[in-house]
């Protein structure tokens, strides 16, 4: 499962990294509004939170389904600016039709890589966006009937919103983060300029990898989803974000600029594994034999005559369970003479549920 976008042909001119305000309000947006995704901010979230005039976290709360459960794509800039302000006159540039679109995609939601009409001219879609918000509240569901019925009104209500939110707390943290993520940017675009490509995509985050072979070349981002473009004619542009980890954003929906919102290095413990890895690894320890079997390999490095004369099953049979462990890495083995001995890797299963976790909300 991964998110491909197709750069084959595409100059080394048109590959852009640099942060944005926009797409970082975005975050910490998100941030503000499920805290427990993001155990790092816990300081930020409370302190801001809390200094809040309650007339701002009403509004904020109306319009939470453009970062709370997924991101909306008109918080993902394709060209960054040096302030919000710029990037929100690149976004009022955007026809109602589309910008309705992307902003009532509340959910992750099957139609995203189909390029639906937009809830404005298309009755079907406005009636899901409204069906989808009254889930979300009945003042989601309020703001969405005013968004379909009056969009310019709607999107200046949204526009203020987020100066209001930069005026009262965004400014600030923006100034104290902008720098580190300027330097992570011009890291790594001197890495594609001296290194080429594969280096720069390599250093973004070990969930994204440059494909190249006969039939072309992509830009694959891990994610627990399907979703195929092309970055031909337009350009592939590459965020960082303080705010955004564990989140791994690849917007890809058709008619719009790719766009790739990572986290920088925190230099913490753990990494981006692949979703399937994750998969294998707890469907290899959710069988109840190898779970009874983790409990001596946990404790200590075991032959496979020594586990079998334990749990009263044949050798064979041990070595079948212990294969599909191994396959998924959660094993280590030592020879001793002519015997083998197995024990479980401590470290790797015990990052298995933030692994998981990680990769659940990339």
């Amino acid at each position: 499962m991964s998110v491909c976008i197709d750069i084959t042909g595409l100059p080394p001119e048109r590959i852009v990294f640099g942060p944005s305000p926009l797409a970082e309000l975005g975050a910490a947006l998100h941030a503000l509004s499920e805290p427990a995704h993001h155990a790092r901010l816990h300081g930020w979230t409370t302190a801001t939170a809390a200094s809040l005039k309650p007339e701002l976290a009403d509004r904020l709360h109306e319009a939470d389904f453009l970062w709370r459960a997924t991101r909306s794509d008109i918080l993902l800039p394709p060209r960054p600016r040096e302030t919000l302000a710029e990037e929100l006159d690149d976004l009022d540039g955007m026809d109602d039709e589309k910008y309705v679109a992307a902003a009532l995609e509340i959910s992750c939601a099957s139609l995203y890589n189909a390029g639906a009409p937009s809830p404005l001219v298309d009755a079907r879609m406005r009636e899901r966006a409204l069906d989808l918000a009254a889930a979300r509240g009945p003042r989601q569901a309020a703001f969405v009937k005013r968004m379909l019925l009056d969009p310019p009104g709607a999107r200046a209500w949204i526009r203020r919103l987020l100066e209001d939110c930069e005026a009262a707390f965004f400014g600030e943290t923006w100034q104290r983060v902008r720098v580190q993520l300027a330097a992570d940017a011009r890291h790594k675009t001197e890495l594609l300029r001296r290194k080429g490509l594969a280096e720069a995509v390599a250093a973004v985050s070990p969930a994204v990898a440059l494909e190249e072979d006969g039939l072309g070349c992509r830009v694959v981002v891990d994610k627990l989803t399907h979703g195929r473009t092309s970055a031909a004619g337009s350009g592939l542009t590459f965020i960082p974000t303080a705010f955004g980890w564990p989140h791994l954003f690849a917007l890809h929906a058709p008619g719009w600029q790719p766009v790739v919102q990572y986290p920088v290095p925190t230099g913490e413990l753990g990494g981006a594994e692949p979703v399937d890895v994750v998969k294998a690894r707890l469907e290899a320890v959710a069988h109840p034999m190898r779970m009874r079997l983790c409990r001596s390999l946990a404790r200590g490095a075991y032959t496979t005559g020594e586990l079998a004369d334990a749990y009263g099953i044949s050798a064979p049979e041990v070595s079948r369970h212990l294969a599909v462990m191994k396959k998924a890495g959660l094993l280590t083995t030592q020879r001793r003479g002519r015997y083998v001995l197995h024990q479980l890797d401590v470290a790797v299963v015990a990052r298995l549920g933030s692994d998981f976790l990680e990769g659940v909300l990339r």
